[in-house]
């Protein structure tokens, strides 16, 4: 017998992404830390961090007493007000940016963050195409889901003019033919002046790129790649914008993926980690470039709920937290001790797991039919009967306590940065006793 809870979902919700009457959601009670629980009291490890949000784990104390003494004192204010959670929430981001990055912009999501990103590198540079590449994801608004580079983009076109996609770097699916990793960067940069000379440089406000791409591969590009972006950019006067909502706030092990090679870009969107989604925020990350520009012109763009306080109040005890409690370096080391050592056994003793690639607490396990052709395990944007291999996988997790994060023919390590190591075991084991099914449909 179903709960009310469950009825009226079904009765009254309208989900994202989903054909509404092949809906069955599950009806989550309550979490607390890396796990939640249904209805029914099942617990299951959320190596998901929802979607790749809960950096900070579920019920952090820290981020709840934060929001209850805000609500106390301010429930909301119109952003052109100032108050204390936005002023320190602000400072704290840029307290930890890369580089001259000092003054924040607030959004209420990635998807937002990303539509005014474009807007500001557009208006600074007086120029009107933005270059983004394939396999990335950057939210569903209007804009942002047209600078998207994955299916979920075709059923909104036509949309916003000047989108050019481009190939990023991909090293074990090579669209350069590359033999390394090395290579692929190089061939992948010189791919990007090419795109860049067709399309006319002068035209370009933009280059816009997840650092780490997320729920497109976890592609970790290769050493030098963002560097000679970075050098392109400059140039041409093109802004380097760089998509941080997923890899951010300690998912790769640093405050910013950025810093994991020393970039500094000139725009950072933000989202997800900044306060794990506790109440809604994101925002965009500028320097002086940017910003300067905004010093006697008015900005054309802004948000009702934008530096909401609540939501500000949710970054200040979140960014507090992973000071004192050291969560970046946790993730850190949890990626390169426990997470990259583990899934390598994975690579070693499952034949479907044809590559395992990541960094911190962002980690991609692509599965394949045949490692050496490299088939994957479902074809690309599969449905239905051909993307049962990855649904019976899907269901084996499940079914033993741990809820994955997967598209198309990956699994995602993914948990949350606070994470401990028992916990962390406990989830790579279950993964482990699950890639048996994969395991079964290897015909290699």
């Amino acid at each position: 017998m179903n709960s009310r809870t469950y009825d009226d979902d079904r009765k009254h919700v309208f989900h994202s992404w989903s054909a509404q009457a092949a809906l069955t959601p599950l009806v989550v009670n309550r979490a607390e830390g890396s796990c939640f629980w249904d209805e029914s009291g099942r617990r299951y490890l959320d190596f998901s961090s929802q979607l790749v949000n809960a950096n900070i784990g579920h019920q952090h104390p820290k981020i709840i007493e934060a929001i209850i003494e805000q609500a106390g004192k301010l429930t909301t204010i119109a952003p052109f007000h100032a108050n204390e959670a936005r002023s320190e929430a602000a400072r704290l981001i840029a307290s930890h940016a890369p580089g001259d990055l000092d003054k924040v912009f607030f959004t209420n999501g990635g998807a937002e963050a990303t539509e005014n990103a474009v807007r500001m590198a557009r208006l600074v540079t007086g120029r009107h195409k933005v270059l983004s590449t394939y396999r990335s994801y950057h939210g569903a608004t209007g804009g942002s889901i047209v600078l998207t580079g994955e299916p979920r983009r075709w059923a909104s076109e036509p949309g916003m003019s000047g989108v050019v996609h481009f190939y990023g770097p991909y090293p074990y699916r090579s669209p350069f033919y590359a033999d390394s990793a090395e290579q692929e960067g190089e061939r992948a940069l010189a791919h990007l002046a090419d795109v860049i000379a067709m399309e006319g440089a002068q035209t370009v406000a933009a280059v816009l790129l997840e650092t780490v791409v997320g729920t497109n591969g976890i592609l970790v590009p290769p050493d030098g790649y963002l560097a000679g972006v970075r050098e392109l950019c400059d140039r041409y006067g093109i802004l380097l914008i760089l998509d941080e909502v997923m890899s951010g706030f300690g998912r790769c092990g640093e405050w910013f993926a950025a810093d994991h090679w020393n970039i500094v870009p000139d725009l950072i969107c933000f989202a997800k980690g900044v306060n794990s989604g506790y109440v809604p925020l994101g925002g965009v990350i500028m320097g002086p470039k940017v910003a300067d520009a905004f010093a006697t012109r008015p900005y054309p763009g802004g948000l009702t709920y934008s530096g909401h306080p609540l939501a500000c109040a949710a970054a200040v005890g979140s960014i507090r937290a992973f000071e004192e409690e050291g969560i970046v370096e946790h993730a850190r080391m949890l990626g390169t001790e426990v997470i990259g050592p583990e899934l390598a056994k994975f690579a070693a003793n499952h034949p479907s797991v044809g590559e395992v690639r990541g960094l911190g607490v962002f980690w991609a396990i692509e599965l394949v039919r045949d490692r050496e052709t490299r088939e994957p395990l479902v074809p690309f944007n599969a449905a239905g009967p051909d993307a049962a291999p990855m649904a019976a996988f899907i269901g084996a997790c499940k079914e033993r306590g741990l809820w994955p994060f997967t598209h198309f023919n990956r699994t995602h390590v993914v948990p949350p940065c606070t994470i401990t190591v028992g916990e962390l075991r406990e989830g790579l084991a279950i993964l482990d006793d699950a890639l048996t099914v994969a395991d079964g449909h290897y015909t290699g």
